[in-house]
């Protein structure tokens, strides 16, 4: 059996460009952080500017940074480990087992969240974060770095059945690049799930909120857009984590190993990139009307409820399809055993989480005006994330499902957005 399991693990398909992707993305995904940090603190602010902002080296590095690092990971992990909420279980494993996650990932961000009103109210220099987002962001690159080589080198001594199908492919970067093993842990604490939503996710509104009171230094009063800013994508985090169970069937834990992609997408790039809009506004204030702030607010409004109504129902669905929210709706059986969602949200189109997550994304952006494109980054790059995404969705879904997935294609045959793709 042994030999039939390392030829299944070494031929799993390629993904992201294979080895000369995983050879690249390690190198300028790291350097894009930096130059989107520059540009985006830089009076021009534009990405085609010549020569480019570049930041020099001595800026780079501060202590303090990382400390702020080492601390805010020290924490999150605390906090992980506190004997509060529920415990959930995973989906089963190849050996057959289940694993158990905390589920309380709401908890640690109101307990952060309180912390933060004590520095507040305490007088600590929260928008000193402005000044330090680089050398952050370097110390948050150099984590990323570390955890991959450390989860890269104890994966040899992992079992079989533990290893990713994509991840052991034999050849060293990418495999470095994918994440061998699929579930690392150290005791019960579970390195990827930890990483999915606490450090980064959480990290990415106290950033936020640092930009915040940087521009209420300035201008001693935060904007409609900055405030517009803040809220649209602290509801988006509050939502992850109130739902934290519901990561525990995406197909970064399910599928996908624990890896480089993973690690830095998670500690760096999340917190950096995803909330470049606040950071625009310190060096570029916009002025909103209240009509464009009531548009804005109605085009996030709109997206938020798509998401959460299209994933809840999915979501209910395969926790218990006889509950008589999801009973009524129309499916089609696979020979897997399982049914097809094709009605309710999931018959409107394939992915109707991937739209309500695209109109946020551009609402998070217009309160930044649109005289710049960097602010519309995050929406640019989400959407070639989220057509990938599904691509890769289509691919395993088509390989598990068979002449089904054909059937449902023809029911559904818009992806994400209606009438266009």
């Amino acid at each position: 059996m042994k030999p039939n399991k390392h030829k299944a693990l070494h031929s799993a398909e390629r993904e992201f460009g294979g080895t000369l992707g995983a050879t690249c993305i390690p190198v300028f995904l790291p350097l894009t952080v930096l130059y989107l940090l520059s540009v985006c603190r830089s009076p021009e602010a534009s990405v085609l500017q010549w020569p480019p902002p570049l930041t020099p080296a001595a800026h780079l590095w501060d202590p303090l940074a990382a400390v702020l690092v080492v601390g805010w990971i020290t924490l999150q992990s605390f906090l992980y480990l506190l004997p509060i909420g529920k415990v959930s279980e995973g989906l089963v494993l190849r050996d057959g087992s289940r694993l158990k996650y905390p589920i309380n990932g709401f908890h640690a961000l109101s307990i952060t969240a309180a912390l933060l009103i004590v520095c507040v109210l305490l007088g600590m220099p929260l928008g000193y974060l402005f000044e330090l987002i680089l050398p952050l962001a370097v110390c948050a690159i150099g984590l990323s770095y570390l955890l991959s080589m450390y989860l890269y080198i104890r994966s040899f001594w992992a079992p079989h059945h533990a290893l990713s199908l994509g991840g052991n492919t034999g050849n060293p970067l990418y495999d470095f690049f994918m994440g061998r093993e699929l579930n690392p842990r150290i005791g019960d604490f579970d390195l990827k799930y930890f990483c999915e939503l606490r450090p980064g996710l959480i990290g990415w509104v106290v950033i936020n909120l640092g930009m915040l009171m940087k521009e209420v230094e300035l201008r001693d009063s935060p904007s409609l857009a900055m405030l517009l800013v803040n809220g649209f994508q602290l509801l988006y985090v509050t939502d992850a984590l109130w739902n934290e169970e519901a990561v525990l069937t995406t197909m970064d834990i399910v599928h996908d190993g624990f890896g480089f992609m993973l690690a830095f997408g998670d500690l760096a790039w999340v917190p950096f990139t995803y909330g470049l809009q606040a950071m625009f506004l310190v060096v570029h204030p916009q002025s909103l009307s209240t009509l464009g702030a009531a548009g804005i607010i109605l085009l996030n409004g709109m997206g938020y409820f798509i998401f959460r109504k299209s994933n809840s129902q999915k979501n209910q669905f395969r926790r218990d399809p006889t509950h008589k929210s999801v009973e009524h709706l129309e499916t089609i059986a696979t020979a897997t055993g399982k049914r097809l969602l094709v009605s309710g949200w999931w018959g409107f189109v394939r992915h109707p989480n991937y739209l309500g997550d695209l109109l946020m994304a551009l609402a998070w952006s217009l309160p930044c005006g649109m005289s710049h494109i960097l602010p519309y980054f995050y929406v640019l790059y989400f959407t070639i994330l989220l057509i990938h995404r599904e691509a890769r969705d289509e691919k395993q879904c088509r390989a598990k499902y068979g002449l089904a997935w054909d059937t449902y294609c023809k029911r559904v045959p818009y992806r994400i957005i209606p009438f266009i793709y």
